[in-house]
């Protein structure tokens, strides 16, 4: 295989965050008129695989569903992907919406609701699958190089560049490396960047579920004395049998033992023990669907940037799904690190044009009034030299770039972590006194209207916003 071209930006990883951002950079991201960033997306998964799965981790046939925050929604929109479009992918059927949450702590008082009218906001966010998303996202986008499968055996980093090694054989040089592999390669380290694990000792089980009752656009969050319980509106198909309005996606977190047990049971148990865990808000449980599971821990980078390199998504901080927080964070790094290169950019070809402009002016004021014609056409051509000559300069992996997006994610990523971690201690901890505060805490959430606006601003990814970037109809 040819080597390919040096390119601006390598972003290894092809899932949902590295290709939202491979589409991005190439379309959004122009350091002179003539033309855009160079970028090439590197995955080590077969995006011809098509047998779908909940415990695999390619892209393109992760059935894995996430709920994304109303600012996530309208990222992804900016960024030229429109949910609705997801429905041509499911026979019209649009990503259900979040109208609905609530909020319990199973046998005890605390109990919180919360309306999407209530905030003049038509929903909270809208649930969907990886695999969709990422289709959409693939599928949205041919402006950037994409490379698959193929994994990266090893990268160094030069004064100028850095080279990316591929197992193919193949190797290519970048100004900028973008980790977004979710922190599974062990490429951070090869770059310096390290980070620290907390072993939460609790297990994940993923499924999805049909109710004896319509989801009517409502999630819940339940905790109990195993551990939180999410369900999320999303309709599926088990047992060729597809919800019509009756499907939840189900994440239940409990202690890596009681995993083992739960998961070791036949679906009538399973069924029994998750009925009494949620209870019978939605009905009777009817269907569940195939089971899997993952170990959960807080994974954090002690640095989001080092020498040309960034990280982003769960390469930078893979979170407990208790909040749901941790791709619409993701999500938020893509944001900032955008912004930051569209900006850098711009900049640089106005100072590119400026500089090539003052030359002109200098070679024109020592040029004779009969020469005036042929200077104009000279400058004319300067300029389009100067152009493309901005865009074979700009540096996306300076230190200026890497640094500014370091420091514009670190209060958002503390925040994101730290309500994420409180979280999982406060409603996984059966310790009375920590009960007792927890469910007074939702109570009184629950009859404080500011407490509430506060909650819900963070929860929608309005938390770091600023206010001429929101809807200015929306309460919250």
């Amino acid at each position: 295989m040819e080597s390919a071209a040096a390119v601006d930006v390598v972003i290894i990883g092809g899932g949902i965050v590295g290709t939202v951002l491979a589409k991005a950079l190439a379309e959004k991201v122009f350091p002179a008129n003539s033309s855009g960033l160079s970028v090439t997306l590197i995955d080590a998964a077969d995006p011809e695989q098509t047998s779908k799965s909940l415990v695999d981790f390619n892209p393109f046939t992760d059935t894995r569903v996430i709920a994304l925050a109303r600012r996530t929604v309208e990222e992804l929109s900016h960024m030229g992907l429109n949910l609705d479009d997801v429905a041509k992918q499911h026979n019209g059927e649009l990503p259900p919406q979040i109208k609905h949450i609530e909020v319990s702590d199973k046998g005890h008082l605390g109990l919180l609701n919360l309306q999407s009218s209530d905030y003049h906001i038509d929903a909270f966010g809208q649930v969907v699958s990886l695999s969709a998303l990422t289709r959409l996202a693939a599928g949205a986008a041919s402006s950037y190089q994409y490379i698959a499968p193929a994994k990266v055996t090893n990268v160094k980093q030069q004064c100028n560049f850095v080279e990316v090694q591929l197992d193919n054989g193949q190797s290519l040089t970048t100004k900028l490396l973008v980790l977004a592999d979710g922190g599974r390669s062990g490429l951070a380290d090869q770059v310096g960047i390290s980070k620290t694990v907390n072993d939460y000792h609790q297990t994940a089980i993923v499924f999805n579920v049909h109710t004896q009752l319509p989801h009517e656009n409502r999630a819940y969050e339940r905790f109990t004395q195993n551990g939180p319980l999410a369900f999320l509106p999303f309709d599926s198909e088990i047992d060729d049998i597809k919800a019509s309005g009756n499907g939840f996606s189900v994440v239940w977190t409990v202690d890596t033992d009681a995993a083992k047990s739960l998961m070791a049971l036949n679906q009538r148990a399973f069924i029994k023990a998750l009925q009494e865990a949620f209870g019978y808000r939605q009905g009777k449980v009817l269907r569940v669907s195939e089971l899997a599971s993952y170990p959960l821990a807080l994974t954090k980078a002690q640095q989001v940037a080092s020498h040309r390199t960034v990280v982003v998504g769960n390469a930078a901080q893979a979170l407990h799904p208790i909040a749901g927080q941790g791709f619409n964070l993701g999500l938020r790094d893509l944001s900032a690190l955008v912004s930051i290169l569209k900006n850098s950019a711009e900049t640089h070809a106005q100072q590119s044009t400026v500089r090539n402009s003052e030359s002109i002016l200098a070679s024109e004021g020592h040029t004779s009034s009969s020469n005036v014609a042929s200077n104009s056409a000279q400058g004319q051509s300067n300029t389009m030299t100067s152009e493309a000559f901005a865009s074979a300069n700009f540096d996306a992996g300076a230190f200026s770039i890497t640094q500014h997006y370091a420091n514009s994610r670190k209060n958002d990523r503390d925040n994101t972590i730290a309500l994420t971690d409180t979280l999982v201690r406060t409603f996984s901890n059966q310790y009375f006194p920590t009960v007792i505060g927890r469910n007074v805490s939702l109570l009184a959430l629950s009859m404080m209207p500011q407490a509430k606006k506060a909650f819900v601003k963070h929860t929608t990814g309005y938390g770091e916003t600023p206010l001429r970037k929101r809807d200015n109809n929306a309460a919250c």
